[in-house]
């Protein structure tokens, strides 16, 4: 490891229960989220909910390890992220609760963004909670039988308060993104991709070959060149977040508060 690097990999490399993180002696790292080695299951329990709190802790260690010079994230089996949600899945706690989650929800996504290196999701199945995060990438590739839902907010009495009705009408156009969010929409892979938001369709099988193929290409460049490029291509979307995020937990915490009060 050059002398560059600021975190040792080794150091953080078995240390979560539901990421999986592996890197070539390039410098590609795959970071795979799983329940059990299974399909990811999203939890966000205060104190209890490990996927929650892996996920901000695996994203703040991969930032500031300057060996990983390109990141592809997946899941695992046939899905992406879930269950679907329903009001039995759904946070009700009191204020405590609400600040835990606003405090990692709000590291989280910047967390994300903070990763110097270009990133490549590949989302392997339906993504139905925190949908946005594989949309924070540079490069999306799908499956074709891939989709996404907001499934936990809005149809379940929520407000879709923690970045992912900040990233889904900036990415879709503000009205696609209102809709999205105010009807339950599930869009498929391929609507994904004649929006915009992915780049390309595959069968499952070929994602993460391609991920690794185009990762490879990007490795090729300078690294100063791959980590400013990434900055400048992030830029906006982190602009966005600082500006609102705070707020949108705040008002989807009062909001859940109200609800389970009744």
């Amino acid at each position: 490891m050059s002398g560059t690097a600021m975190i040792d990999f080794a150091k953080y490399k078995d240390a979560f229960q539901t990421i999986k993180l592996e890197r070539s002696p390039s410098g590609i790292l795959q970071m795979t989220l799983h329940s059990n080695g299974g399909p990811y299951i999203w939890d966000a329990r205060a104190g209890t909910g490990v996927s929650h709190q892996e996920m901000g802790d695996a994203l703040q260690q991969i930032a500031r390890d300057r060996e990983n010079k390109v990141v592809i994230l997946t899941g695992s089996g046939d899905r992406f992220s879930g269950p679907q949600a329903s009001k039995a899945t759904m946070s009700r706690g009191d204020t405590r609760h609400w600040e835990y989650l606003q405090t990692h929800g709000a590291h989280m996504l910047m967390d994300l963004l903070d990763i110097p290196a270009p990133m490549i999701s590949c989302i392997n199945g339906p993504a139905y909670r925190h949908a946005e995060i594989p949309f924070l990438a540079d490069i999306v590739l799908a499956a074709d039988d891939a989709l996404i839902q907001d499934s936990a907010h809005f149809p379940n009495r929520m407000v879709p308060g923690d970045g992912i009705a900040l990233i889904f009408p900036f990415l879709m156009g503000w009205n696609r993104g209102r809709y999205f969010h105010l009807t339950g929409q599930t869009l498929s892979a391929s609507e994904l991709k004649e929006m915009g938001l992915v780049n390309e369709v595959m069968p499952r099988e070929r994602l993460l070959p391609r991920a690794w193929e185009l990762a490879e290409q990007l490795i090729q460049n300078n690294p100063l060149v791959l980590r400013h490029t990434r900055s400048v291509l992030t830029a906006p979307l982190k602009a966005l977040l600082r500006q609102y995020l705070e707020l949108d937990l705040a008002l989807e915490a009062l909001a859940a508060i109200d609800e389970g009060s009744h």
